[in-house]
């Protein structure tokens, strides 16, 4: 499986450039948020949405899952968005996560999983993740449960999550839901994305 660890957010979700709205004030064409200065394209997002597509077309229960997935845009926007929050905190806070910490993981995974295969199938099935956005996944969580342990409770990490998704102005735009500064999260995501478990998580617990 073709891996990519220790991804830079700035270098694969953002793209520097003017913000969400022109000088007329309308949204500015091809952007689907900004973060910090900084936007997310709608390109970038879509090749997010398109990897998830193309591994659900190659599933047997292609149809179920595509069907089951109609938000999948605005769920990859508040990932990506939250991504950026997150790795923002954390390099407030001083909290890294190395590429081997990356790899441990995902090997307990694949061992409780059994095969790349069944660990890759869980992930799209209940995760909306495509193979090549399972170490970025593995990041994330790792990063998050880090800031967790670094203040001591969920409470305390929220409350600088807050702060770091402030300070980076986030905007975005209409047509994908609205931001919930409160929350942390785009539009009515059923749980607050600092508690949500994923699959890779859930199968291979000697790993999280």
């Amino acid at each position: 499986m073709h891996r990519r660890t220790a991804l830079s957010v700035s270098a694969a979700l953002l793209v520097a450039a003017p913000l969400l709205s022109a000088c007329s004030g309308e949204t500015r064409p091809g952007t689907a948020a900004v973060v910090g200065g900084e936007r997310i394209t709608t390109s970038a997002l879509q090749a997010q949405v398109n990897d998830v597509r193309t591994a659900q077309n190659r599933s047997d229960q292609s149809a179920q899952l595509i069907g089951a997935t109609a938000g999948l845009e605005r769920l990859k926007l508040n990932k990506m968005i939250q991504t950026a929050v997150l790795e923002r905190a954390a390099k407030d806070a001083g909290v890294s996560v190395s590429t081997k910490e990356i790899e441990d993981v995902r090997k307990a995974q694949l061992e409780q999983a059994g095969d790349e295969k069944t660990l890759a199938k869980a992930a799209l099935e209940q995760a909306q993740l495509a193979p090549g956005q399972m170490d970025a996944d593995t990041r994330f969580k790792l990063l998050r449960d880090k800031l967790f342990a670094h203040y001591g409770s969920q409470e305390a990490a929220l409350t600088k999550l807050g702060e770091a998704a402030k300070a980076l102005h986030i905007e975005v735009n209409p047509r994908y839901g609205r931001w919930d500064a409160r929350q942390i999260i785009l539009g009515d995501q059923q749980t607050p994305w600092i508690t949500q478990r994923t699959v890779p998580e859930e199968a291979a617990p000697a790993g999280a």
